[in-house]
């Protein structure tokens, strides 16, 4: 049967291919922030977390969007009052009762006298005024024109809570359309009951809609759809009620009678509501708000005020992510856009998108002790942008210290590749005339038939391809990184994490032949993988356990005898720890003359193996200066005291200089 919907047009989300206003998901960008909270500490989950919170410059989080809401909802209740539908009445009964006046003051029977004292005496309750005119033979046709609207004015409100614009729609409403209203709620609480039974109320439905559709701009599609549009206005009618004061809503209890002269309309409407409470018993019947402004609103107003309440509540939930199995899908796009706007749904499902590429992506994964790190494939993408950072400030420093290489004083490998900026290794001619003729003759309109003697061929910068090279030497590479607390109260932590990623980042792509270990040193030292180091957690824990360290870094040297050893230390703090013969460590503050001991003996070893050492001091503390400049000296090592923000450059330009044999 075909369904006319008596409508020209409903509004729906767009579904016609990606979100034309929705942000570019940007997964590197991410994962960079995502990494950075990784390192200084979070959880694997709570940095996904806090990344979808706290948005980006040019992408709104669920912090900011939920602030918005919660705004919003503020205002709402600031700047509105429930009176809208109380003082229109009033202005109505004064309207006319003024003007019954006049008009009694003009006539001169005793009748007129005597309706004056009637008119004299009404209670000061609206309420009760209005019943008390029901009867009253009116002489002013304005007068009980006023009255007249009282009674119209009621029923349209009554109708605008449950079903959105009726009040407009009904506006001079003959008896036939109070009769068209009376039949569709007739006919709407028969296909309730039936829905609450459990019957099959396809045909149903469609013959209601058939009859009745033009009350239902909306286009609902089904009984369900119906059932739930109509369940959450009544249910903020509802909540309309239950937010007037015991005088307003015995009020409202008298004056409802007056519904368009009879009380069927509201029997028709306490039936509905109760079907639907009995469908949908979940809605929040029982809600309330305070609305404490100036601007007063009509009982439908007020109804679509509570609506948008109980959604904007709903939605600062959702944007909170807070309750158990909290997923981005819990957020109602629609609902969203219709309190926000269209941008603030693109945010959101930007960040939805994001959140379910990241999983699809495979960024984090489990290691073999079940805990939750970035993966391979993310730690090479962090690290990318990690050493990116790095060598920029490498660039920019004073000296010839290229980090865009293949190899550094090396032989060619045979392989060329695409030119990037601040490369520094020879052109291979052959291959970049080969890619301009190519690109030449592709963008001439004549194509192969171009005449290049005559045209000529001009090299772009897109055609430059440069020789790789490869190192003549393999190194042997340790990095010694403290881990003891005092980095973390001193803003260390991250930089140090960073320095670890951009040179593991740099030799697992460029120098391969070289094999680097990570120690990290507290009051134990161990070999890590930069997995663990990054999402590794500070801990409250007194120690720098140098000694340990140096043991772990010979024994790395000695793996590989033929092998240019090079050995890096990064710390912040003297020795204060090392480990005893039979595996304990021994903690002593300040440093103990054992400790320094075992700590020089084991550098005199590193030494012995033929290792350049480079000591990177971070801080000022005169005693730690004076201890690495005296070992420094005894070992021939290096010391270099970076600001904490240049020790990625530092620690990486150095290494770089040791495989150049560039040693200042």
């Amino acid at each position: 049967m075909a369904r006319n919907r008596f409508h020209r047009s409903s509004y729906q989300r767009y579904r016609g291919g990606p979100d034309p206003l929705a942000p570019p998901v940007d997964l590197r960008s991410a994962l960079d922030e995502i990494g950075e909270d990784i390192m200084a500490g979070a959880s694997p989950q709570r940095a996904m977390r806090e990344y979808l919170r706290r948005g980006t410059q040019d992408m709104r989080g669920l912090d900011k969007l939920r602030e918005q809401i919660n705004k919003r909802r503020k205002e709402l209740l600031e700047k509105n009052n429930l009176d809208g539908t109380f003082d229109e009445i009033r202005e109505l009964l004064d309207s006319a009762v003024l003007n019954e006046r006049k008009q009694l003051a003009r006539d001169l029977d005793d009748e007129a006298r005597f309706a004056e004292m009637q008119i004299g005496n009404l209670p000061p309750s609206t309420a009760q005024a209005v019943q008390e005119l029901s009867d009253y033979q009116w002489r002013s046709p304005e007068a009980k024109a006023d009255y007249d609207k009282i009674s119209d004015l009621l029923g349209r409100e009554m109708l605008d809570q449950r079903f959105q614009g009726m009040k407009d729609a009904l506006e001079n409403a003959t008896d036939a359309d109070r009769q068209a209203i009376s039949e569709m709620l007739s006919d709407l609480n028969e296909l309730l009951a039936a829905h609450n039974r459990g019957e099959d109320t396809t045909e149903q439905f469609d013959e209601f809609m058939e009859k009745h559709g033009q009350y239902f701009p909306d286009n609902p599609q089904s009984t369900e759809e119906l059932v739930e549009a109509l369940a959450k206005r009544a249910a903020a009618a509802q909540a309309f009620y239950n937010s007037l004061s015991p005088e307003q809503r015995a009020e409202l209890d008298q004056l409802a009678q007056q519904a368009f002269g009879s009380p069927e309309l509201m029997n028709q409407l306490a039936q509905m509501d109760s079907q639907l409470r009995q469908a949908r018993p979940d809605m929040g019947w029982g809600d309330s708000a305070d609305f404490t402004g100036e601007q007063g609103m009509g009982m439908g107003q007020g109804a679509g005020a509570l609506s948008d309440l109980a959604e904007l509540e709903a939605l600062s939930e959702q944007l909170s992510q807070q309750y158990a199995g909290a997923q981005m899908d819990d957020i109602d796009l629609d609902a969203l856009a219709r309190q926000l706007g269209p941008e603030a749904s693109a945010d959101a499902r930007t960040l939805a998108e994001l959140e379910k590429a990241l999983k699809e992506q495979n960024i984090f994964h489990r290691d073999a002790d079940g805990n939750l790190q970035l993966s391979p494939k993310a730690m090479r993408q962090l690290g990318q942008s990690i050493f990116r950072d790095v060598a920029e400030q490498l660039s920019g420093r004073k000296g010839d210290r290229a980090t865009r290489r293949t190899g550094a004083s090396g032989e060619p490998t045979g392989a060329t590749r695409e030119w990037e900026f601040g490369d520094t290794e020879p052109w291979d001619v052959t291959a970049t005339v080969g890619n301009a003729v190519r690109r030449t003759i592709t963008e001439q309109p004549g194509g192969a038939g171009v005449d290049l003697a005559r045209e000529g061929v001009r090299i772009d910068v897109r055609d430059v391809e440069v020789a790789e090279t490869e190192a003549r030497s393999k190194a042997a590479v340790v990095l010694l990184v403290d881990t003891s607390f005092s980095m973390e109260m001193e803003g260390r932590w991250l930089p140090m994490k960073r320095t670890a990623v951009a040179l593991n980042h740099l030799i697992s792509t460029r120098f391969r032949n070289d094999e680097l270990s990570l120690i990290a040193f507290g009051r134990h030292a161990r070999t890590i993988d930069i997995a663990e180091l990054t999402g590794l957690q500070p801990r409250m824990e007194q120690g720098t356990n140098l000694h340990h360290a140096l043991m772990l870094a010979g024994r790395h040297l000695r793996k590989h005898p033929n092998a240019q050893p090079v050995v890096l230390i990064v710390t912040d703090g003297e020795p204060t720890a090392h480990l005893e013969p039979d595996g304990e460590p021994f903690f002593y503050y300040p440093p103990h003359p054992a400790t320094l001991a075992m700590t020089v003996r084991e550098l005199d070893a590193i030494s012995r193996l033929g290792a350049q050492v480079t000591i990177f001091r971070l801080g000022d503390d005169p005693s730690l200066e004076r201890f690495i400049d005296q070992i420094a000296r005894r070992i021939g090592g290096r010391v270099v005291a970076p600001d904490i923000d240049g020790l990625g450059a530092a620690v990486v330009g150095d290494y770089l200089g040791s495989r150049r044999g560039r040693r200042g």
